[in-house]
């Protein structure tokens, strides 16, 4: 019977007191930060006087945003203990209260900024006391040239909301409204069960899991499309009026990305199609298939290997992968077990799943659902990678930088998962094991890198289809989608439904996201790479140190990674058909 929190171990539970000692303790900061917020409406509006006013009001934000960054976190850690506990919901609620207060009255801050005169701010950016904010004040005035008269920015604002109706349509739609039939042997399907269901060791339990999980949104599919259509023309309306070439290049702006960047990505893993292939063909054969086809993709090639994984050894196996991080890296990694940083095991009304989440000023705290398994130790090696990111940043920027940017977050996250299938390869002998690890790292880049530039270059030519004049009809979206798979699974047979997978990408509708993803793992990949082989480690702590006060492309040219160049992705490719081979072998074996 699952226990509920109050019957969990102390030992394994994480310890929020570093956080606030108490209840009481928090609602003290509640309301310290309430006064914060509260006294902001009189800065706002006096950031051009001087440098002095600037200075100073941009310290008065930033030390409500802190505070109150506190009080939220803590109040969304203690519900993640139990999402059921009617004391964190309401503590939960009262922050998020004040957290929207904060984002209304600070609303102005970029425009208010860019309406100082850029020689004069530029003089009041050379003095020592405004280097803190120079990166933030330099990224609000890079947009200056895409920044609308103040009527104008306000007409786009008060679109946001109606602009949202494409996605929560779309979300209401398909986890509410959607009812899935029951397979041919009576079992129930749902989005969760879909997942399960096209691992099934019966290929005819796949094939009707897909024919009647795409055949739901096929029935759909003409409003489906009038939804992802209706997101397309306002990303790109927001580009047109923002002034920018494509909707693309709007979206990559934010982080400074180059649209060749985006471009090289899908290029390289073009050519690497030809190692993919070579990995379905093991596929094939391994499944003993006459034909594959698109659900036969998930079966696992490696039943999970029957050893257990204790906790205890899950954390002696990752120290043992990150020893060549270094001793300051390990010796991080000892205090998170130590010093209670994660909350290991299942409880009644624990939120599912896995995260880190960065406290700036105290330390990351690491949520796990640990059951045991092999893939466990995985799981407690990729968060850790975020949880040291979030901590080699907060020490070494101050509260304005130390966030990083989605597009590096799941590099260190990465990085060790990585190291911990180099070591793990290192040591073990056993066959099984040994294929199992291999085929961990191969699906890691089948679904992260083809599977999500597959869905990134769906995204930049239905853009483009929109941006040339031409209707993005269901027809349309579904050839250009069964185009890209024949493109990217050439010996995998689609089915009369899986050309409308398009239809049930929830990323798809926020555009132009998913390429990062295939960018981190790319990345992650030439960095282990680095780190194992060059003696990399230095300068990988360097760029996990530098949060948010660089741009992300920069900030991986620390690790020794350029992803204006092709080659970290070619480099990782070459990593993906190197493994394949060794794969192979123990196949056949």
């Amino acid at each position: 019977m699952e226990k509920t929190r109050k019957e969990m171990d102390p030992a394994f539970c994480w310890n929020l007191s570093d956080i606030f000692e108490d209840i009481p303790a928090w609602e003290q900061a509640l309301k310290e930060a309430g006064e914060l917020v509260a006294a902001l409406p009189e800065v706002m509006g006096t950031l051009g006087n001087s440098a002095e006013a600037l200075k100073q009001g941009l310290d008065r934000i930033f030390a409500a945003a802190e505070k109150l960054e506190l009080v939220y976190v803590y109040t969304m850690l203690y519900s993640s203990e139990d999402n059921g506990d009617a004391q964190a919901q309401e503590m939960e609620a009262r922050a998020t209260r004040l957290f929207v207060e904060f984002s209304t009255i600070t609303a102005s801050l970029s425009p208010e900024i860019l309406s100082i005169d850029p020689q004069k701010l530029e003089v009041w950016m050379a003095l020592p006391e405004m280097q803190t904010y120079r990166h933030m004040i330099e990224d609000v005035c890079r947009a200056r040239e895409h920044t609308l008269s103040e009527n104008e920015e306000r007409l786009l604002a008060m679109l946001g909301d109606a602009a949202q109706t494409p996605k929560k349509t779309f979300d209401l739609f398909e986890s509410v409204d959607m009812q899935f039939p029951n397979l041919d042997n009576g079992e129930p399907l749902t989005h969760a069960l879909f997942g399960k269901y096209r691992e099934s060791r019966d290929p005819e339990v796949r094939r009707d899991a897909f024919e009647k999980y795409f055949g739901e949104y096929k029935k759909y599919v003409n409003t489906l499309a009038s939804l992802y259509s209706g997101n397309v023309k306002l990303d790109s309306y927001y580009a047109k009026a923002r002034r920018h070439p494509s909707a693309l290049e709007a979206e990559l702006y934010g982080n400074n990305v180059p649209k060749a960047l985006y471009e090289n990505l899908i290029d390289c893993v073009h050519e690497a199609i030809p190692a993919l292939t070579r990995y379905l063909e093991i596929r094939k054969k391994k499944l003993g298939l006459d034909a594959l086809r698109l659900y036969d993709l998930y079966v696992p090639l490696v039943d999970e290997v029957d050893s257990a994984m204790p906790y205890e050894t899950a954390r002696e196996l990752v120290l043992k992968a990150t020893e060549p991080l270094g001793e300051t890296y390990q010796k991080l990694l000892k205090r998170a077990f130590s010093e209670r940083w994660i909350d290991v095991y299942e409880n009644k009304g624990k939120t599912t799943g896995a995260y880190s989440c960065g406290v700036y000023g105290v330390h990351p705290y690491v949520l796990l659902n640990y059951t045991d398994k092999y893939d466990d130790a995985f799981t407690l090696a990729h968060e850790l990678g975020h949880s040291m990111h979030s901590w080699f940043s907060s020490q070494a920027q101050d509260y304005v930088n130390n966030e990083y940017a989605i597009f590096v977050a799941e590099v260190a996250s990465t990085v060790n998962e990585v190291l911990l299938t180099r070591y793990l390869l290192s040591v073990e002998t056993d066959a099984k094991k040994r294929a199992y690890i291999l085929n961990h790292l191969l699906e890691g880049f089948r679904t992260t890198v083809f599977r999500q530039t597959l869905f990134a270059e769906f995204e930049k030519k239905a853009h483009e289809m929109y941006e040339a004049g031409e209707p993005l009809t269901a027809q349309a979206l579904s050839a250009l989608y069964g185009g890209l798979n024949k493109t990217y699974y050439p010996i995998a047979e689609g089915t009369d439904v899986t050309d409308v997978e398009w239809a049930r990408i929830p990323h798809f509708y926020r555009a132009f996201y998913v390429y990062q993803y295939a960018t981190g793992f790319c990345s992650a990949v030439a960095i282990a790479d680095r780190i194992l082989n060059q003696g990399g480690a230095e300068d990988y702590l360097k760029f996990l140190s530098t949060g948010g006060s660089m741009y992300p492309i920069d900030e991986l040219k620390i690790a020794g990674v350029d992803l204006t160049s092709p080659e970290p992705i070619r480099s990782a490719l070459k990593v993906f058909a190197d493994t394949i081979e060794e794969f192979a072998q123990l196949m056949e074996e």
